[in-house]
């Protein structure tokens, strides 16, 4: 964003119920340090609360990054370790009034938004991965965008008791005959210490969503009810959304 637009953005963002955001500004404005600065002090007059994260990076990192995009230095025709020593030189100043400072030479970028939600958000960091668990129906096919896929056709099926077949799984009737198995019980419980254990690694990659499906022969029953339990089980430490695709398919 060009800096002569923050204040006029905090403007906004005031009336909005957003209570944090982030802006990223560089060196291609006209005019940058009067215009920043001149906004700094607008935020200020305006009682803004507000922190400056600058990122920092090896010369020969720089130099590789720009010929692996083969991008241009935004500072115009000078050779490319120039460039970045007349940004550097231009930074400075704000770089020593910066709150905070990431050093991403050697970072991915997920270790890059690891750091910085831990930096503001900690609490969120297990949160901002969104997992959705889809139960669905072999018979129709898998789900597209399936990152991990459980098939639970062994557990016992309510489809072949009679007064339970023309249920689907959200009856109470169907949990209490699934959960009367052992096999079902034990299921889960390994079910669920498999994605105790491997999610968090997930979330470490930074993965954005994670598609979790459950999958019985028509998605009615079986694979319904574990969805729903997995559901139950993970959304008081992650982003949750349970879905059950084929649950009114004949």
């Amino acid at each position: 964003m060009p800096p002569t637009l923050i204040s006029k953005f905090a403007d906004l963002f005031i009336q909005s119920e957003n209570k944090k955001v982030a802006l990223v500004c560089d060196m291609r404005g006209a005019a940058f340090f009067e215009d920043l600065f001149e906004s700094l002090q607008e935020l200020d007059q305006k009682g803004v609360d507000y922190e400056i994260l600058f990122l920092v990076a090896d010369d020969s990192i720089l130099i590789r990054r720009y010929k692996e995009t083969r991008r241009r230095h935004p500072l115009g025709d000078m050779s490319l370790p120039e460039a970045i020593q007349k940004e550097r030189e231009g930074l400075s100043e704000i770089r020593g009034k910066a709150h905070k400072e990431i050093d991403t030479s050697y970072l991915k970028p997920w270790e890059l938004k690891a750091k910085i939600v831990e930096l503001y958000e900690p609490e969120q960091r297990d949160k901002n991965m969104l997992i959705r668990i889809v139960s669905f129906g072999f018979k129709y096919g898998l789900p597209p965008h399936a990152d991990l896929v459980f098939d639970v056709r062994f557990l016992p099926n309510p489809h072949y008791v009679e007064h339970l077949a023309p249920l689907s799984g959200d009856d109470d009737q169907v949990k209490d005959y699934l959960w009367r198995w052992s096999e079902t019980r034990e299921y889960f419980t390994k079910l669920r210490d498999l994605l105790d254990f491997s999610i968090p690694f997930y979330v470490k990659e930074g993965k954005a969503t994670l598609v979790i499906a459950i999958g019985c022969t028509g998605g009615k029953h079986r694979s319904v009810v574990i969805a729903d339990e997995i559901g139950k089980t993970l959304g008081s430490r992650f982003n949750i959304a349970v879905e059950h695709r084929d649950i009114y398919k004949s």
